[in-house]
């Protein structure tokens, strides 16, 4: 239904290995994995998280295989025994030209509502996290907002002064054309035009 996405592109990894493991059980059903690899292929992985779950469905395993592996047998073929990192060339970097994002903030969950909107400038491939650091450079009234480091980056936990809580079950959602953004704010990359929301929503 989402043209090989499963779940997100942080769940693709474990899900990929769960699903090639457990293959013979969806007998004679099957599974698209074609479609599911073209996902994962495509994608710029950048979370080293994401990149960790991901790659042993890459070379055909899964973390199940760890039980079996013969270290003494592997320790002369590390990858550090290999051939050494290229050096980089041409290391002057190209100005990058400026975009149009839009972001919304909207609460109509809990306390005083409110939805308030903004268009930031920011350069060409630059995280959303950048278009929230614009927005409340440019407004920290409103647009102000706080982030917490995860194993899988930085995860916005207040926006406005209202804070996600577990124990409400709340959490800010990151919407584009009303569909759950795949990625994190660290590593997302709007387009120029972009609308981005953020939505004070509840699981």
């Amino acid at each position: 239904k989402r043209n090989g996405m499963i779940g997100n592109i942080y769940s693709m990894g474990l899900a990929l290995q769960a699903l090639e493991v457990t293959r013979k059980f969806y007998a004679p059903r099957k599974w698209d994995c074609a479609q599911a690899f073209s996902v994962v292929f495509a994608h710029d992985y950048q979370q080293p998280m994401a990149i960790a779950q991901v790659l042993p469905a890459l070379v055909g395993r899964s973390y199940l295989d760890v039980a079996g592996l013969d270290c003494a047998a592997t320790k002369d073929t590390s990858p550090s025994r290999q051939l050494p990192l290229s050096p980089t060339l041409g290391t002057h970097s190209v100005p990058r030209a400026p975009i149009l994002v839009h972001y919304s903030i909207t609460n109509t969950l809990q306390g005083k509502h409110f939805h308030y909107s903004t268009s930031v400038t920011v350069p060409s491939g630059s995280t959303l996290l950048r278009v929230l650091e614009v927005a409340a450079e440019e407004n920290p009234q409103t647009f102000s907002f706080q982030t917490e480091q995860t194993s899988w980056g930085p995860m916005v936990v207040s926006i406005h002064g209202l804070a996600a809580s577990t124990d409400d079950r709340t959490y800010w959602q990151f919407l584009s054309a009303g569909d759950a953004l795949d990625e994190g704010v660290g590593t997302y990359r709007p387009q120029a035009g972009e609308h981005i929301q953020a939505v004070f929503s509840t699981y």
